[in-house]
């Protein structure tokens, strides 16, 4: 069965964004050298690319300097991460937060000063929606 086209990011697709968000604008060969430099030896050809369908997504804007292509972020990191994790709830927990919650919890993922910070945050979420 074909792999079906995913709308959010895919990882290697976020590992190019992470380093157009912290570059702010890259060119093809800027991101072959960054790759490479974090232990990815990818061609030109394989970056042009992905920088594509990254643009398809809407996830890039590019302009021409020249002969160089420079890409920059077109989403912001914040609104991309809430994409992905619509997505994974969605996929993973039939969209139920309250199923994510329970796992997060049950994995002993979340610390004692993390359940605080927690406690905070939805008090602080259950004030606003008061208003």
């Amino acid at each position: 069965m074909p792999r079906r086209k995913s709308e959010t990011l895919t990882d290697v697709e976020l590992e190019l964004m992470q380093i157009v968000w912290e570059k702010g604008e890259v060119s093809t060969d800027e991101m072959q050298r960054e790759l490479k430099t974090r232990g990815r030896d990818v061609s030109d050809g394989t970056i042009r690319k992905f920088f594509s369908i990254l643009r398809k997504k809407g996830y890039v804007l590019r302009r021409r300097q020249g002969r160089e292509a420079l890409h920059r972020p077109n989403v912001e990191r914040e609104a991309a991460a809430r994409s992905l994790l619509r997505d994974f709830v969605r996929r993973a927990f039939d969209g139920s937060a309250t199923l994510l919650v329970a796992s997060l919890l049950d994995s002993r993922a979340v610390r004692k000063g993390d359940l605080e910070t927690i406690k905070k945050m939805i008090a602080e979420h259950e004030k606003e929606l008061r208003r």
